[in-house]
């Protein structure tokens, strides 16, 4: 049957599905705008399971600050067309509106937290079948403090903020933290000290710079002093407080913090794709 102009362009605005798509669904439908919905979605699901093993290398990275907590999140798809597109864009709001809501501490929390009828996964996977690419929340973090710096990072000026950072501190200098977090977009630390460092990889690197120092035919009776010199080196590429301050190679980043009267609690830091 012939169906309007009007109600394919109605369809369109509510679904952002293509003008073919739309008119075959509603023509298949005799005209019922509801079951052409269904039939839409019905064929973006099928969509969805063809897209399962493709690759999310793009997307944004959002936060949301308020009453002591602050989140993270990475919401990612396909092509950097599909993460500027104002309909992605909005679909990360929701999502993490969803999340804060419902005070998901993990992305299997957020997944499973409630959205509309229904919950952020089938949210997500409703979206993806209109946008046409998969999309897939990769990582949530929730962090509690007395204050926190945020810093999203554009690496291009088209796109989305491509890196994100929060940091939970208490302490008065809020231009030093975030200077803090900016530092920390660019060093990517793993852990806050050198004490969080979990005992197994601390042993495994003493283990190889001990071997790579034997094999450079360092003497035995030095060895234990290289061994230290070079785990020292190894803290300061994973532990935020070991670091040399980003911008002033002088200072480590507990002299900064030290300085500007700052206790790091926390932080956390998504970089899309990696």
């Amino acid at each position: 049957m012939a169906v309007s102009l009007e109600d394919i362009k109605k369809l369109r605005e509510q679904l952002g599905t293509g003008m073919v798509d739309t008119k075959n669904a509603l023509e298949e439908a005799g005209g019922d705008v509801e079951k052409a919905t269904e039939i839409l979605r019905l064929k973006g699901a099928k969509g969805n399971a063809k897209r399962a093993d493709r690759s999310t290398s793009e997307g944004l990275v959002i936060a949301h600050e308020a009453d002591g907590v602050c989140y993270l999140m990475e919401l990612a798809c396909e092509t950097d067309f599909v993460a500027k597109n104002d309909k992605f864009v909005s679909l990360a709001d929701e999502v993490l509106a969803a999340v804060v809501a419902a005070g998901s501490e993990s992305t299997e929390a957020a997944l499973a937290a409630t959205a509309g009828s229904g919950t952020v996964a089938t949210l997500i996977d409703d979206r993806a079948a209109i946008i046409g690419e998969k999309v897939e929340l990769r990582r949530v973090a929730k962090l509690t403090g007395e204050s926190f710096a945020v810093y999203l990072h554009k690496t291009n000026k088209d796109l989305p903020p491509q890196v994100g950072v929060v940091v939970a501190y208490s302490g008065s200098d809020a231009d030093t933290a975030r200077s803090v977090a900016q530092h920390i977009s660019f060093a990517d630390p793993q852990y806050l000290s050198k004490d969080d460092v979990p005992a197994e990889a601390v042993e495994t690197e003493r283990r190889i710079v001990e071997e790579i120092s034997r094999g450079e035919g360092k003497p035995d009776a030095a060895l234990p002093k290289i061994v230290e010199g070079r785990l020292g080196a190894f803290f300061k590429q994973v532990a935020l407080l070991e670091q040399d301050y980003a911008r002033d190679n002088k200072l480590q980043i507990k002299q900064v913090l030290e300085q500007a009267g700052l206790t790091v609690s926390g932080f956390a830091r998504f970089r899309v794709g990696s």
